[in-house]
């Protein structure tokens, strides 16, 4: 069963959906079961961090709040991240367009790494206070992820993948996702928002049910002239 989550590295309730997804998922029997594939989305695709500003500055610009405003805002997705196991450092926060971090998870999927890629990119913007906008960083965390830094140096100094980052983001507009984190199960089912734990684990219960009872099942046609030298559970004849 495939799960496609799209997601942007800026948002924090991705960050939290993530790791509320992971606990779901180490609950349930077939985890082993399920493939994750994560998608590239950006919720401020034209952002330019070019003045220094912090988050919240960010925050009250953007949404017309009162500086004050912003850091209580902030303070409440703090909390709801500690709850996750999650230590978000709001203060030492940089924004930064994400488009190539985006491209950077694309070249970690391509060396079975997207998700770690995805983590460090998250612990990265919101625990260590690192520019992601920034090349030099992007490398360096390519490399702490076990890819090669010439090969990373290489992508993000050109455009590769940035078609596939922008299809990720075609494909949600056609899905009708307007916001993230937003998970696609099996291309039927969608949750949005950073459920619950428990949530997770039922709405991926009930789509493995699902799933399992559409999976083809196989009759075979005997070509046997007769049925003997055969072992079952009864032992063996001649």
């Amino acid at each position: 069963m495939k799960v496609e989550i799209w997601s942007d590295v800026m948002c924090p309730f991705c960050y939290i959906g993530k790791r509320h997804f992971e606990q779901a998922i180490e609950k349930l029997p077939f985890k082993n079961e399920i493939e994750i594939d994560w998608k590239s989305y950006q919720l401020n695709p034209e952002y330019q961090n070019t003045n220094n500003e912090t988050v919240y500055d960010y925050l009250s610009r953007s949404k017309g709040m009162p500086l004050e405003q912003a850091k209580q805002m902030t303070k409440q997705v703090s909390d709801m991240a500690a709850n996750a196991g999650l230590q978000l450092d709001f203060d030492h926060n940089v924004p930064a367009n994400t488009f190539n971090a985006h491209r950077l998870i694309h070249l970690a999927a391509k060396h079975n790494l997207q998700d770690l890629a995805e983590e460090k990119l998250f612990e990265a913007h919101f625990v260590n206070g690192l520019n992601i906008g920034h090349n030099e960083v992007l490398t360096d965390l390519a490399v702490e992820i076990g890819l090669d830094r010439s090969e990373a140096n290489s992508v993000l100094n050109s455009d590769e993948f940035a078609e596939a980052v922008r299809y990720d983001i075609y494909e949600s507009q056609n899905l009708g996702i307007r916001g993230v984190p937003y998970f696609v199960i099996d291309r039927k089912y969608g949750v949005s928002g950073a459920q619950p734990v428990e949530a997770f684990t039922e709405a991926l219960t009930q789509s493995f049910t699902a799933w399992k009872d559409a999976q083809p099942k196989t009759t075979l046609t005997s070509l046997n002239k007769n049925d003997d030298a055969i072992c079952d559970e009864n032992g063996c004849e001649i």
